[in-house]
């Protein structure tokens, strides 16, 4: 008797091959989804500075306007702070009270460029603590003193620029990007 052998069925799945052809494929499209954000002008970080910078001297505005006490803004060439004027006895101290106004401190890589009335101002770090007078005037009124701040990324590669509009209110420009 002779037994029969089943006849072949071909194997299901996929081979290696198709596989990494497929992998392949993903990568590819990966990169260039990666390059096309980098290349588009994108920096995430310069941009939640910037949105943080822009909210925190609206909110510090409207705390001087309803506490009708006169705050300022000390750039300095690694950060910045709040700081409220103290009358009892006449300095500038930190705003301990609210910690939203606290000292802000920019990731590696960004910087600032300042200019108030129209003239451009050297930012570096108080040599005494206690030395401590903004640039940035923010009146118990509301009003601002004239500024442009601006936030860059190393070499001014892109940078966006804060600043006061016609009507007085703080706008935020977009990112402008530098071609090398």
């Amino acid at each position: 008797m002779r037994l029969r052998t089943p006849p072949r069925v071909p194997a299901a799945g996929f081979t290696l091959i198709e596989i990494l052809v497929v992998v392949v494929i993903i990568g590819v499209v990966t990169a260039g989804m990666l390059l096309s954000i980098t290349l588009t002008g994108r920096d995430p970080e310069l941009e939640k500075e910037s949105d943080r910078l822009f909210s925190l001297v609206n909110y510090a505005r409207e705390q001087a306007e309803l506490q009708t006490r006169e705050f300022g803004v000390m750039f300095q060439d690694n950060g910045y702070e709040f700081l409220t004027y103290d009358v009892h006895r006449g300095v500038w101290r930190d705003v301990f009270e609210d910690d939203a106004l606290g000292v802000r401190t920019l990731p590696d890589g960004l910087d600032f460029k300042l200019v108030l009335d129209g003239r451009p101002v050297v930012l570096k770090r108080p040599k005494d603590a206690t030395d401590k007078t903004p640039q940035l005037m923010i009146f118990s009124n509301g009003d601002l003193s004239s500024f442009v701040a601006t936030l860059e990324r190393d070499g001014g590669l892109r940078s966006i620029t804060l600043t006061e509009d016609d009507k007085g209110e703080v706008i935020e420009q977009p990112m402008v990007e530098q071609k090398p």
